[in-house]
């Protein structure tokens, strides 16, 4: 029997309480499942069994019914007329005595839930509907603002503290990701309350962008004014092991954070080539996508504590400021995920910087074997810290430390070039094209250009294009650099050769 099984049986013998219930549903959902998730929510987060009695009986849910049943439960969370504001939830399908069951795991949420707009709270005895409790949901609304620190409201916040072209980018980026979005037709405002960064005290009626829209969209002087001492500190120490090779203090709104986060992690870690199936990807970014939003999201911020991101020979170490829930290291079999941020997080799905709650820590966990050679190791306490074993490669593209999986997608793409240019690669997405399009790149860099120069000397008016197939690829190489490193945002950024770049210019292969 596997561990998650084995939890499972112990939780239904233990039966229902205050983080637990089950739910018959051998044919659709019960119309109260709703009502416990919203309670659930709205209290200490809790497990819903589906295919399971009252008096703990797996009864199981019928196999013509499970896809119907998820469809439906997954529509219903995410509207807003029946859950408000929406939950981002998922089922997990688990046999138990030959018989399918779903699990729901419901976390804690940082806001008051409504089921068809009445309240329910959670006890030992099941959901209870408090919506005319006037004392209770005054108490329930203190909590949460007492528990989640994003939630404070800053009255005197507005639109104006917000980077408002961000905030439109992340509304093109959500449309773009689902064309139905519906933020696609909300103005700012709108916008910010429909996410929960702009809310109103129920208690003394003040109004005002929250802690976590100045984090996520803020500009640099309010957001810093909030919290003085926002900062993340990104360091290369491979070379100077006394002080570092390379560093960068990010202290701008998250959104800008994790580009920050991803652009350092691309300029000094290798990209290994990677096949899934038949099609190439990086494992590179799925790891660190999840390790960047890690810090970003289930920070304490209350804590002045100063988020690091290490990267050293062999391993990548984080550190971050952490509300535990447990101490010591996580079983990625058995570890029950918990949000810090619930707000943040939500934001962050949107724009797809995150993953589902824990499916972006088992995705990591997926790839960090084949990345480094050992299982990333994630450490709870009142300092959160990841490892993640990286590898290393040598100058001529021999790897050095991790999995023997074949030398570094960057590396293998400069090897072929020297041995043939010309030679057909057996992978021409992910090396001899990519090569090309770096050399197109390098062969007309000369002094210090602006991206939109580059571009327009390349014919080239796509900027996505530009950046994932010429720009990254080149910085991340090696073969160019940026004038301005420490903010590479800016609008007046420039780039020019390395002399790495420019001895390839001057062998001929540049064209």
């Amino acid at each position: 029997m596997e561990a998650n099984e084995r939890q499972l049986m112990e939780m239904i013998r233990r039966g229902e309480g205050i983080d637990l219930e089950f739910k018959t549903c051998r044919k659709q959902l019960n119309r109260d499942v709703y009502e416990t998730v919203c309670a659930f929510l709205n209290r200490y987060g809790g497990t819903i069994l589906l295919g399971v009695t009252d008096s703990g009986t797996i009864q199981g849910i019928e196999q013509d019914a499970v896809g119907q049943i998820k469809k439906d439960f997954v529509t219903g969370i995410n509207n807003p007329q029946k859950i408000s504001p929406p939950a981002y939830l998922s089922l997990d399908e688990i046999p138990l005595e030959g018989k399918r069951v779903l699990r729901v795991y419901v976390p804690e949420s940082s806001q008051v839930h409504r089921c068809n707009r009445r309240i329910y709270d959670r006890n030992e005895d099941g959901d209870l509907d408090i919506t005319d409790h006037t004392l209770q949901v005054a108490a329930l609304y203190q909590r949460k603002q007492a528990i989640y620190s994003e939630n404070k409201i800053y009255p005197y916040a507005g639109l104006d503290e917000l980077e408002l072209d961000l905030l439109a980018k992340c509304r093109k980026i959500a449309v773009l990701r689902r064309e139905d979005h519906p933020w696609r037709d909300m103005d700012d405002m709108e916008l910010l309350k429909s996410a929960q960064l702009y809310q109103i005290d129920p208690e003394t009626g003040k109004r005002g962008v929250t802690l976590a829209g100045l984090l996520l969209l803020g500009k640099r002087s309010p957001l810093l004014s909030a919290v003085p001492h926002h900062r993340t500190d990104l360091i290369l120490r491979k070379v100077n092991l006394d002080r570092y090779d390379d560093r960068d203090f990010v202290d701008v709104n998250l959104v800008e954070s994790y580009d920050r986060i991803m652009a350092f992690v691309a300029k000094h870690l290798p990209d290994p080539f990677y096949l899934e199936g038949t099609i190439s990807i990086s494992i590179r970014d799925a790891i660190f996508r999840e390790v960047a939003s890690n810090i970003l999201i289930h920070r304490e911020y209350t804590n002045a504590f100063p988020a690091k991101l290490i990267i050293e020979r062999g391993q990548v170490r984080t550190e971050n400021s952490n509300r535990p829930h447990g101490f010591g290291v996580l079983n990625p079999e058995t570890f029950t995920p918990f949000p810090k941020n619930p707000v943040i997080a939500a934001f962050f799905r949107q724009i797809g910087r995150a993953d589902e709650l824990g499916s972006g820590m088992r995705k990591m966990m997926r790839y960090g074997k084949a990345y480094g050679g050992e299982d990333p190791e994630m450490i709870e306490g009142d300092i959160f810290r990841i490892v993640v074993k990286v590898p290393e490669f040598g100058i001529n593209g021999e790897q050095v430390g991790g999995p023997k999986s074949g030398p570094s997608r960057d590396q293998d793409a400069r090897s072929k070039a020297r041995v043939d240019p010309e030679a057909p690669s057996k992978h021409p997405a992910s090396t001899q094209q990519v090569t090309q399009q770096v050399k197109k790149l390098v062969g007309i860099i000369h002094g210090e250009l602006a991206r939109v120069e580059l571009m327009t000397a390349l014919s080239l008016k796509d900027r996505v294009n530009f950046g994932r197939n010429y720009l990254e690829p080149a910085l991340s190489q090696g073969f160019i650099e940026m004038t301005q490193p420490e903010s590479p945002q800016s609008p007046t950024q420039k780039y020019r050769l390395t002399e790495k770049g420019k001895d390839l210019a001057k062998s001929g292969k540049a064209e």
